[in-house]
């Protein structure tokens, strides 16, 4: 709920890829302030219905996103019609696999009028009425990238959410969510500093891990359940640190992120590198935990030249292509859908 990542991609939607740009428009508070509360209502339903609230929410949402098309063409000097399609993700408010639901908003006909182009857009839907988990959708693309990497391989996404696509020696390949990344990090700092998130991961480094709490967080099943999964940003809270100092309670919280990504662990083959996406790589205290905790040596996805920032925004490219020609979005492997599946909406 930080912002919106745009890319430019020149793709095919297999193995050419070409990323070209790459920006980030950070939310005004204000509005950070009003999809908190779209994602509060969105939690309180049964499933997706129209709501007031979410409805504003949803068309402001769009129109930021038209605004974020229109300056990553202008600053790259690319004209409209050298561009075949925008993947439009949008804003997930409440992800529900186990009720045969997940919501994002974001209006793709909207969009497509806004910057007079085609827009590919709910890319989830079609996965989790099918049975799968509708997440995590960037394995295809990291696959696409990876090709030409060593195995055994680990791709970890630290964004609100952690996800896990592992590539096994054998060929085998997986991927699933393995608890929250930044999430429960950023609202702890958020409440007792009032920053964004945890910088440099100074406010952990200032703490100590309080061992009977880190041991009552991963006391939940869901840890135990085999994968493919997914979970929503909400799924975990605070309150169980309630009365640690601001300190202690992001140290806790970021030796959380890593010890469940251990635990993600035992449930594929060995993995001999994990390169690490997503925000939490920017955090060295959340780098050096998961390093020391999961055995394995863990690098920014810097270290093989990709832009862990642009990345999930070239995924949704590389994905846009594909719901284009039609081609799988998921995999049994990857969201545990029966069989390999399209998905998506063309505008």
């Amino acid at each position: 709920m930080d912002g919106i990542d745009a890319a430019l991609v020149e793709t095919d939607g297999e193995g050419l890829v070409n990323p070209l740009a790459f920006m980030f428009f950070p939310y005004e508070p204000d509005f950070r302030v009003r999809l908190r509360a779209a994602c509060a209502r969105a939690l309180e339903m049964h499933a997706p219905a129209r709501d007031a609230l979410i409805d504003a929410v949803e068309q402001e949402s769009t129109g930021l996103h038209a605004m974020a098309v229109h300056r990553l063409l202008a600053a790259t000097h690319t004209r409209r019609d050298d561009v075949a399609v925008i993947g439009f993700h949008g804003q997930t408010i409440a992800h529900r696999p186990d009720r045969k639901w997940t919501w994002q908003i974001g209006d793709g006909a909207t969009l497509k009028a806004a910057t007079r182009l085609p827009v590919a857009y709910d890319f989830r839907s079609a996965d989790v009425a099918a049975g799968g988990q509708g997440a995590p959708l960037a394995p295809g693309y990291h696959r696409a990238r990876s090709e030409s990497l060593g195995r055994p391989l680990g791709v970890l996404n630290l964004g609100g959410v952690g996800n896990l696509t592992w590539f096994a020696e054998d060929g085998r390949w997986g991927s699933f969510d393995t608890g929250p990344g930044n999430a429960l990090i950023d609202d702890w700092v958020r409440t007792h500093t009032g920053r964004g998130y945890d910088e440099d991961g100074k406010v952990a480094a200032s703490g100590m891990t309080h061992d009977n709490v880190l041991l009552t967080l991963c006391d939940n099943p869901w840890f135990d359940s085999p994968p493919p999964k997914s979970l929503d940003r909400n799924a975990w809270d605070i309150g169980a640190l309630r009365g640690l100092s601001p300190g202690d309670g992001a140290a806790t919280l970021t030796a959380f992120t890593a010890e469940t990504v251990r635990l993600a662990l035992t449930h594929v083959p060995p993995i001999g590198r994990l390169l690490v996406t997503g925000g939490g790589r920017h955090n060295p205290v959340l780098m050096a935990e998961l390093a020391r905790r999961c055995g394995v040596p863990a690098e920014p996805v810097e270290a093989v030249g990709w832009n862990g920032d642009a990345l999930e925004a070239e995924a949704f490219a590389w994905l846009a292509v594909r719901v284009l020609d039609g081609k799988p979005l998921s995999w049994p492997e990857t969201t545990g859908v029966p069989q390999a599946m399209p998905g998506g909406r063309v505008a």
